[in-house]
């Protein structure tokens, strides 16, 4: 029968006691991370979030705590009090290898039946498992130290903005549904039966709002939703560091966000960054990386080979030209021996499989030029082409033609794959600003201009002239955060005057019905004096994914939802019983 821990009160930490202890009594509360009975000697390794210490119990013990040690087994809940002492057989494995405790009173606070997989850091035990009973792989100190850093970061944002005189306002969590980019999550009303409430994809209406009402400088750690495909950067709901700040330009607003990254850098991982941060042009990021959120660590830029090959014999190359397209190629320098025939045949199907028909390439190897497209070529027009991209010896050389939408984001995603595979990626940070974005872009399914952002975003004063004639000259000021090839935050600055925001509605074909059912609160808004303003919405989660040096969003959140959007540990979501449908004014509809 598990005991009472009337009496005991924690005075330390498992992990916090070190060699400047010893002598002191202290109370210790944790888990058994593991028991080992040597006969006269019995050893137990107690576990808190701090960290682990060892529990020593020998013949001078009392008969009845040895006992209870010696039934202790893995995940026993303890209640221990003993004097800190110092450790015969120290160790560095652990940062309190140099005592252990000598326990002089020990309560069994919670027995534990044998875990389905140990709770050690490197555990092997696959995922799926490990996430159907998440309480227990919480307790592994990796996913601990991750959660744990999570909250100083917030701590730190929230310290940084309020010493910022920003003001943290709480928006609502159920929404008038405005769909646009992803789908919402819906919610259905009891009260107004066939009505429903979507859950927030951002706060972005309401903080403009805020600042029509006054609040110059809003902050908000917000919940948002979105119902998309999940990835290891994606979680259906996660956590937005959202700011809004009124008369404040693009640079002011950059600069405080530089100036939170500044501090969470130093006062979490002890790192100083250098200030102001790269900035580059949409147009360079794509021409240069195929990216908007480029990994700049390393080289290996895309680069244009369509001049170079505009008249060529080989029909891939002149035919994607003379269409519109371009042939561009990035060079794995030293590649050669790694990728052989064999390897670039599965980067082939791996570019095929996200849009590209095909890959052309160039293996150097010593003096013999493996080339797919060789005899395709003129005299001297390989080594023409080699010679313009800066290609030697032991390099190898990819080659995507078609048009500018598929070369440049397959070669950027290739360049990552490659730069992975050569181990080249250095493990550093590196920050960079995303500037000069189209306000437009051209959707092919639908065939009509869409705004890149949102239709509140303000374009640059010198492109409105072009917003009805020619919308892909249209730039917005509009500034995406990024860190070692991850979006961390977007940002704009907001259209502000009614006659210009009911522009920018009817330039993306929006009829004044669908402008007043989706927004006519905000559009009403802003004939009654709108102060300009911008902000921005850093992802907290993707920030302590990339700080954590973790490979997924599910190692920083604490109960996190897999592919398909489910949660394993509570079975979310699960179907309701009809009278909860009934009272909502809903049926299922089965599918058969």
């Amino acid at each position: 029968m598990a005991e009472f821990m009337t009496g005991l009160k924690r005075t330390d930490m498992c992990g916090d006691l070190r060699i400047s202890d010893v002598g002191r009594e202290v109370t210790l509360f944790g888990w058994v991370q593991r028991q080992r009975d040597l006969g006269q000697l019995i050893f137990i390794d107690l576990r808190d979030r701090t960290g682990v210490v060892q529990l020593a119990f020998a013949d001078t013990t009392d008969k009845e705590i040895f006992e209870k040690a010696a039934a202790c087994r893995s995940e026993f809940v303890l209640g221990v009090k003993g004097t800190v002492a110092e450790r015969s057989a120290k160790t560095d494995k652990i940062a309190t290898g140099d005592i252990e405790i000598q326990v002089t009173e020990l309560r069994v606070l919670s027995k534990a039946q044998t875990p389905p997989f140990e709770i050690v850091d490197d555990s092997k035990t696959g995922e799926e498992l490990r996430l159907k009973h998440r309480y227990l792989d919480l307790r592994r100190k990796p996913l601990q130290d991750n959660l744990i850093m999570r909250s100083k970061i917030a701590k730190v944002a929230r310290d940084y903005f309020y010493e910022n005189n920003f003001i943290e306002i709480e928006t609502p969590m159920m929404i008038k549904s405005t769909p646009e980019g992803a789908r919402d999550y819906l919610v259905p009303s009891r009260i107004h039966q066939g009505k429903f409430y979507a859950l927030p994809q951002s706060p972005q209406i309401y903080k403009q709002l805020l600042m029509l009402s006054g609040f110059d400088r809003y902050i908000q750690l917000a919940r948002c939703f979105r119902d998309e495909d999940l990835r290891a950067d994606r979680q259906p709901e996660f956590t937005q560091i959202d700011m809004e700040l009124s008369f404040a330009d693009m640079d002011e607003i950059m600069e405080i966000n530089e100036g939170l990254f500044e501090r969470i850098f130093e006062e979490v991982l002890g790192k100083k960054l250098s200030t102001p941060f790269e900035r580059m042009t949409y147009k360079d990021a794509m021409e240069n990386y195929g990216s908007d959120k480029p990994d700049v660590r390393f080289g290996m830029k895309i680069q244009n080979i369509s001049d170079l090959v505009k008249d060529s014999d080989f029909g891939v190359f002149s035919g994607a030209v003379q269409s519109g397209g371009s042939v561009r190629c990035i060079v794995a320098k030293n590649a050669a021996s790694v990728y052989t025939r064999k390897e670039i045949d599965k980067l082939t199907e791996y570019v095929r499989g996200i849009g590209a028909k095909g890959l052309a390439f160039v293996r150097w190897v010593d003096d013999e030029l493996a080339c797919s497209f060789k005899k395709f070529m003129k005299e001297n027009e390989l080594e023409n082409i080699l010679s313009a991209i800066g290609a030697e010896k032991g390099d190898v050389v990819l080659i995507v033609a078609d048009k500018d939408s598929v070369t440049l984001p397959v070669l950027g995603a290739l360049r990552l794959t490659v730069a992975k595979r050569l181990e080249i990626i250095p493990d550093e940070f590196k920050f960079v600003w995303i500037v000069d974005f189209p306000f437009f872009e051209f959707d092919e399914e639908s065939g009509e201009w869409i705004a890149m952002h949102h239709p509140f975003t303000m374009p640059r004063e010198d492109c409105l002239q072009y917003l009805d004639s020619d919308k892909g000259k249209v730039i917005a000021k509009a500034y995406d955060l990024t860190l070692n090839g991850t979006e961390l935050s977007s940002g704009s600055i907001r259209i502000t005057d009614y006659e210009l925001q009911q522009r920018m509605f009817r330039a993306l074909k929006m009829s004044d019905e669908e402008i007043e059912a989706k927004f006519g609160f905000l559009v009403e808004a802003y004939k009654y004096g709108a102060p300009p303003h911008g902000g921005a919405g850093i992802g907290l989660d993707r920030v302590v994914m990339l700080l954590c040096g973790a490979d997924s969003l599910r190692d920083v959140t604490a109960f996190p939802k897999v592919q398909n959007a489910s949660e394993l540990m509570s079975q979310c979501p699960s179907e309701v019983d009809d009278e909860s449908l009934e009272v909502l004014g809903l049926e299922i509809k089965k599918n058969d």
